[in-house]
C-alpha cells in the first residue's frame, strides 16, 4: 500500500472512530442464557443527493470544489470511505444503498442527458459507471432522476446493476408501480446464520408537479407513507430480518407545495406511523442529520434515521445489531452517524473511470459564447435589479415574443420572471463562457409562457415578496439578513421585467407591492399579460398563485440555458445598457432603500 492509500486509510478510520463508529472484527458470544445465540453487527452505509457529482469539482469555477468549512464533493470521494468501511469490516456485513437525485445537478448530468445523451451515443452514464463500480446494493430513486424524461430514465436504470426502486411511483390510474418496489440482500457473516435485509425505494410526490411535463397521463407518485404501510408488511412476510426504508423524502413533515400533494418530507411520518422499519435513510433536503430517533406510535420501537449532506459530502453509516434468539434474529440496538468525505482523497479508480467524459465536460463549458462590456455579478440580486437577471428576462422575452408571433396572443405584452439562482454567479468583463452561463442558471428548467390578468401578476409579486423579512423604516440597512424569510430559498424570490412596482418591506407580507404599473400607467387588474416563465414554476413549484392553472401559449422545450448560450452567440456581446432596465426596487414606508 503506498503512504498516501496508508493516511487515507487512517483518516477514513479515525473519523468513525470519532463518531462513536466501532468496528466489530469477529462474532461475540453472548453472556444470556437459554435460546439466545451469537450477536452480528452489520453496517448499512448510504449516500443521497449526488447531484451528478463525479469527482471533487466545481465546473462552474473549473477548479477543485471547495467551501469554508472544508468540504468536498464527488461519488469518487464517497467510494473511498466504502472502501475503508468495508475493509474494517468486511464485505459480508456492509451493504451500501442511496436514496436518489443522482443524475441531475452540474454540467457532467446535463451534458450526458442533452447535448451528449447516453440514449442516442449509447454510452455508459458516468453516474451509473461510477455506481457499479463502487457496487450499490440498492438505489432509490429521486424526484430529480425525472428531469430529463422518461426514455432517458430507463436508459440510466438499463445501465444499473443495482436495482433502482420506487414503490410509489406507479402507472397512471393504478397502485401498480412502474419501478422494482424493493429488493432483499442477503449477507453471509462468516460463522453465523445469513442475515436476510429488505430494503423498499420510495421516492417524493411532488414529481408529479416539478416534472408535470414528462409524466403527466404516465405516472402518478402516491403518499409516501401509505405507501410504506402497503409494502412493509410484503417484505416482512418474506422472512427479512431487518427492514431498512430510502427514501427521497426529508423529514420536516412539511411540503413546498402546501396541500395540493401528499408530504414532501415525510421520512420521519414514516418511522411513527408505520410499524417494521429498522431504519431510514432519508435525503432530498440537502441536510447533515447524522442520527435521529423516532419512536414508532403502534410498536413502541425507536426507528433510526440518517441524512448525509448533498455531493458525496457525507456518508450515513447505521449499525445494526442483531442476536440469535430461538435460532432467529432479532434487533437488538441500532444507531447511525454521518462520515465527512473530506477525511479522504478521491479513489483514483473512480476519476480514471470517468475520466474522458469529465474531461468532455470541462471542455464544453470552456467554450466562449460572448464578450461582456463589463462585470455583471449577482452578488445583490437578491435585494436589487441587477443587469445579470435582467439578462435572463431579455432572453426570455425575446424568445417568447418571436415564437407568438402572428398568434392571438402577440398583441399582449409580454413580461418575464426570474429568480436570483446563484449569487456568486458573474459575468466578467471580455469573454463570457458556457460555464459562466450556467453558473448564472443552474436548473435545467425549459421555458414556457403563461396569460396572466394584472390581478393575478399582482397576487403573485405578494406571494414573491414573503421572500423578505418585515423591516422597521428606520432599521439599519442591512439587506443581507432581510431575506429568506419563511425559510424561502432564493430560487423562491421571482422579480418580473416589463412591469414597474415597489417592494415596501415595511409593511407585512400580503400588503408590499405598491406603485403597480406598466408603461407608465396603473396597471388595469383585468389587462391580460403574455409571462415567460420557467417549466418548474409553471407546474407549481414553489405554490405561487395563478401560475400553475393559467393558459400555457408556448412551451416548445427548450432549455433556458440553452437558450441564453444561443443568444449570447448570436449577439457576440453582452452590454447592460441593452436590456437592463431598473423596473423594482425596495422601498421602506415609501422611501427607496438605496
Amino acid at each position: 500500500m503506498s503512504r498516501r492509500g496508508f493516511l487515507t486509510g487512517v483518516s477514513a478510520a479515525s473519523a468513525l472512530a470519532a463518531a462513536g463508529w466501532v468496528a466489530t472484527s469477529s462474532d461475540s458470544a453472548s453472556a444470556a442464557a437459554g435460546g439466545v445465540g451469537k450477536s452480528v453487527t452489520i453496517t448499512i452505509m448510504g449516500s443521497s443527493d449526488i447531484h451528478s457529482h463525479a469527482v471533487n469539482w466545481d465546473y462552474y469555477k473549473d477548479a477543485e470544489y471547495s467551501d469554508k468549512a472544508g468540504n468536498v464533493v464527488g461519488l469518487s470521494r464517497v467510494s473511498s470511505v466504502v472502501n475503508q468501511i468495508r475493509a474494517d469490516r468486511g464485505r459480508d456485513r456492509t451493504l451500501l444503498f442511496d436514496a436518489g437525485d443522482t443524475i441531475q445537478g452540474t454540467p457532467l448530468g446535463f451534458y450526458y442527458a442533452t447535448i451528449d445523451p447516453i440514449t442516442k451515443s449509447g454510452a455508459i452514464h458516468p453516474m451509473a459507471a461510477q455506481m457499479n463500480a463502487i457496487g450499490y446494493d440498492a438505489v432509490a430513486l429521486g424526484n430529480h432522476e425525472f428531469n430529463y424524461g422518461l426514455d432517458f430514465l430507463d436508459t440510466w436504470i438499463s445501465q444499473m446493476k443495482a436495482p433502482v426502486l420506487g414503490a410509489n411511483a406507479v402507472r397512471k390510474g393504478t397502485t401498480v408501480p412502474a419501478y422494482t418496489p424493493y429488493t432483499i440482500k442477503t449477507l453471509h457473516p462468516k460463522g453465523a446464520k445469513p442475515i436476510r435485509v429488505g430494503v423498499l425505494g420510495l421516492t417524493n410526490p411532488g414529481i408529479v408537479i416539478w416534472d408535470k411535463a414528462n409524466v403527466s397521463g404516465k405516472l402518478e407518485v402516491l403518499d409516501i407513507v401509505e405507501t410504506a404501510k402497503r409494502w412493509v408488511p410484503v417484505i416482512r412476510d418474506q422472512g427479512v430480518d431487518v427492514l431498512v426504508v430510502s427514501v427521497h423524502s426529508g423529514d420536516s413533515g412539511t411540503s413546498s407545495y402546501g396541500d395540493a400533494l401528499p408530504n414532501e418530507n415525510a421520512a420521519a411520518l414514516l418511522a411513527e406511523q408505520v410499524p417494521g422499519v429498522d431504519a431510514i435513510l432519508f435525503g432530498h433536503a440537502h441536510k447533515d442529520i447524522p442520527q435521529r430517533f423516532v419512536t414508532n406510535a403502534t410498536t413502541g420501537q425507536q426507528v433510526v434515521l440518517s441524512e448525509p449532506m448533498c455531493w458525496g459530502q457525507r456518508l450515513s453509516v447505521f449499525d445494526i445489531e442483531l442476536q440469535q434468539v430461538k435460532g432467529q434474529w432479532t434487533v437488538v440496538s441500532k444507531k447511525a452517524t454521518n462520515v465527512n468525505t473530506n477525511t479522504v482523497q478521491d479513489d483514483p479508480a473512480l476519476v480514471s473511470l470517468i475520466k474522458a467524459q469529465h474531461d468532455a465536460v470541462v471542455a464544453y463549458v470552456n467554450k466562449p459564447v460572448a464578450n461582456s462590456t463589463e462585470e455583471l455579478s449577482a452578488a445583490e440580486s437578491c435585494w436589487k435589479d441587477t443587469a445579470i437577471l435582467d439578462y435572463v428576462n431579455k432572453v426570455q422575452v425575446d424568445t417568447v415574443t418571436q415564437a407568438i408571433a402572428g398568434t392571438p396572443e402577440a398583441a399582449l405584452p409580454v413580461v418575464s420572471i426570474a429568480a436570483p439562482f446563484n449569487r456568486q454567479a458573474t459575468f466578467p468583463a471580455g469573454e463570457v463562457t458556457i460555464r459562466d452561463v450556467a453558473g448564472l442558471y443552474i436548473y435545467d428548467n425549459t421555458l414556457m409562457a403563461s396569460v396572466l390578468t394584472g390581478a393575478q401578476i399582482k397576487d403573485y409579486l405578494e406571494y414573491s415578496a414573503k421572500y423578505f423579512q418585515q423591516v422597521a423604516p428606520g432599521a439599519p440597512v442591512d439587506p443581507a439578513s432581510w431575506t429568506n424569510a419563511l425559510n424561502t430559498p432564493d430560487y423562491n424570490y421571482d422579480q418580473f421585467s416589463g412591469v414597474a412596482y415597489d417592494v415596501d418591506i415595511a409593511q407585512p407580507q400580503g400588503s408590499r407591492i405598491q406603485n403597480l404599473s406598466w408603461n407608465g400607467a396603473p396597471v388595469d387588474p383585468a389587462q391580460k399579460f403574455v409571462v415567460a416563465v420557467n417549466n418548474y414554476r409553471q407546474s407549481g413549484g414553489g405554490g405561487f398563485p395563478h401560475i400553475a392553472t393559467a393558459p400555457v401559449v408556448y412551451n416548445a422545450q427548450v432549455a433556458i440555458r440553452e437558450a441564453i448560450v444561443a443568444y449570447a452567440s448570436a449577439a457576440g456581446t453582452i452590454d447592460p445598457k441593452d436590456f437592463h432596465v431598473v423596473n423594482w426596487q425596495l422601498t421602506r414606508a415609501g422611501t427607496p432603500v438605496f
